[in-house]
């Protein structure tokens, strides 16, 4: 399976940020990708005000965000926001394209870092799974990589791999502290992880402001063993890179920490 990391930087106005999305979505199926996965937050940067922007799953960014999909023939990821509760809104993966068609609502929410996301989102409660090609896939987004739980629930639901569509929060030792919790997710649940991050808006000369986490690339694919398979840096950057479901299988049988559970096992 191939994968398109697409790392971009998106800014408030979802118009814009649809033509990226099309024009990055052109150049993946144009090098033969599968999915093209592009970064939470894809629909607004955050910073935005969300809720005037939310909109429903058949509303018209996520239909445009279909028939891209449709149009290129492959599987679109993109974070969006989708209207919720109280006034807050769910940020929420869209996965649409080659029959898919899903979402997934992020679990966990980026109260941290001097940030509090859950003042204008709500919680989502439901792992999802998208079938590409009969290669099951999880889906999770940003802060849920600090929660190995989420991870090991994809593989027990059969996925390979989990897609990470990220926005994260820069500052000291937060580069290193994404990839070290991308290989230890992959490790925790002997499964790939296609990390995709925005890209720091610094390294084409926008200056950061205020708290709210505008990414700082560095988007990866790492295998099952934890090792980094294929790096990005800062800048925006689309990268190709390819899966095998069949390695996850061997690395499984060699570290068989998902059968050795004693805590939390699978019931």
């Amino acid at each position: 399976m191939r994968i398109a990391l697409s790392q971009l930087t998106t800014g408030p106005e979802p118009g814009k940020n649809l033509t990226l999305i099309k024009e990055w979505t052109s150049r993946a199926a144009d090098a033969g990708a599968d999915i093209v996965v592009f970064p939470e937050a894809s629909m607004a940067c955050f910073g935005t005000p969300l809720a005037p922007l939310a909109e429903p799953l058949d509303g018209p960014w996520a239909t445009a965000v279909r028939t891209v999909a449709e149009e290129a023939g492959l599987t679109v990821v993109a974070g969006m926001f989708t209207p919720a509760s109280g006034g807050r809104v769910a940020n929420t993966l869209l996965a649409t394209g080659r029959d898919v068609e899903a979402a997934y609502d992020k679990i966990h929410l980026y109260d941290a870092f001097g940030y509090a996301e859950s003042d204008s989102v709500a919680a989502g409660s439901r792992v999802v799974t998208i079938d590409v090609d009969g290669v099951r896939l999880g889906l999770a987004t940003c802060y849920d990589v600090r929660f190995p739980e989420l991870f090991r629930a994809h593989a027990d639901a059969g996925a390979t791999a989990t897609l990470l569509a990220a926005s994260w929060g820069a500052g000291p030792g937060k580069i290193d502290q994404w990839e070290l919790l991308v290989r230890a997710r992959a490790l925790d649940a002997t499964l790939w992880v296609a990390a995709v991050d925005q890209a720091d808006p610094a390294a084409r000369g926008d200056a950061a402001g205020g708290t709210a986490p505008t990414g700082v690339g560095h988007s990866m694919l790492v295998g099952p063993d934890g090792t980094v398979r294929h790096r990005l840096g800062a800048e925006a950057e689309l990268a190709l890179v390819d899966v095998d479901a069949d390695e996850v299988m061997a690395v499984r049988k060699n570290i068989p920490v998902l059968a050795n559970r004693r805590l939390g096992e699978r019931r």
